[in-house]
């Protein structure tokens, strides 16, 4: 039933045309639509990982992801990943639940998880200073490409107040709002927004803290393995799209008299995308299962789940613009939008190579 009101929402208000196309060619400066976000909370959507005791639907990863393969298979632009899966796990269990919860519930809040500080993923290596000074914190450094940074209402920000970078002991996550920080907004390849964040003597009270000083890997490995199965099932949905986008193609377009999709070549190529497909979307739903049951080998096959969902999304969207020949290139069809879709979901929350290291380091290779 959450499947199916998903698919029809998303594939009407969520479409293309509607969000996606609208927003970029306005220039809408947070990238997605405010209203659409609100529908979101009106249909309960955003209250997903949100326990039923503040008022969520108190459900899981699994169900998380049966939406967003239906955000990824719209294009649908939100926040939706960001804030109502990554951010409410960060922040779960704790003050800041009670405090930002009835806003995304709403529809009206938006979180963005900063954690970056070069091109390239790498949680550990985080440096940005946390300063103990008087009955707070004062930050110095700078995050890069955090998602929706520029349009949130807080930063969930991982900082060092202890050990040094490379370390997960010393890290500390803290709730900053937008306004403390110099935000620099970036439009990334698929026209979403991010943000380069400037820490300057940022001070903050010791109730931005989010969980235990020198305690922050535990609510940001949560907030990331939620993030990392969401974006598989994003990935899965992404691939899907450009699939069935593709394959109607194949029933329409003639060469030679005969309808492309006759010729065994492409129907051999077409077929194997769509297995590709089904054991990406397996890993995904595992990946969640396991998180939502507490299962020893979550991290893992989170890991193989994004891992696997990012090469077959690229495989997809490749496929897609070559079987459609030369209008795949043209910025007037859809198809080429799912490869900029998938460039960018790719390397969120660690690209293929970063998992692929994680599978091998966690299975003891």
């Amino acid at each position: 039933m959450l499947q199916e009101t998903a698919a029809s929402f998303l594939a009407d208000e969520g479409s293309i045309a509607k969000q996606l196309r609208h927003w970029r060619d306005t220039g809408c400066t947070d990238g997605y639509g405010t209203a659409l976000w609100k529908q979101f909370g009106e249909l309960g959507l955003t209250g997903i990982c949100i326990p039923e005791a503040q008022g969520g639907l108190g459900l899981g990863s699994v169900e998380a992801a049966l939406v967003l393969e239906e955000i990824g298979r719209n294009l649908t632009p939100s926040p939706f990943l960001t804030t109502a899966v990554a951010g409410a796990r960060a922040i779960e269990g704790t003050a800041h639940a009670e405090r930002w919860y009835p806003g995304i519930l709403s529809g009206e809040t938006v979180l963005a998880l900063a954690v970056d500080e070069s091109s390239r993923h790498a949680p550990e290596k985080t440096a940005l200073a946390a300063e103990r000074r008087g009955n707070g914190f004062v930050l110095n450094g700078q995050k890069q490409l955090v998602v929706h940074g520029n349009s949130a209402d807080v930063i969930l920000t991982i900082a060092r107040t202890a050990g040094s970078p490379g370390e997960r002991e010393g890290l500390t996550l803290f709730a900053v709002p937008k306004a403390a920080a110099e935000v620099e907004s970036a439009t990334l390849a698929d026209s979403s927004k991010a943000a380069h964040i400037t820490f300057s003597n940022v001070e903050l009270d010791a109730d931005a803290v989010v969980g235990e000083v020198d305690g922050g890997w535990a609510p940001l490995a949560r907030a990331l393995n939620a993030g990392r199965a969401g974006v598989s099932a994003e990935l899965v949905g992404v691939a899907a799209g450009a699939w069935a986008m593709t394959v109607d193609y194949l029933k329409q377009r003639k060469q030679f008299g005969k309808l492309i999709g006759e010729f065994q070549a492409l129907q051999h190529r077409a077929a194997h995308l769509y297995g590709e497909i089904e054991i990406a979307r397996a890993a995904a739903l595992k990946a969640a299962e396991l998180l939502d049951s507490g299962g020893e080998k979550a991290d893992l096959l989170v890991a193989v789940a994004k891992a696997k969902a990012a090469s077959v999304s690229k495989l997809a969207v490749q496929e897609g613009v070559q079987m459609h020949g030369g209008i795949g290139m043209t910025d007037e069809h859809d198809i080429g939008l799912y490869m900029k879709r998938e460039a960018v979901l790719g390397e969120l929350f660690g690209d293929v190579y970063f998992h692929r290291a994680r599978v091998a380091e966690l299975s003891g290779y």
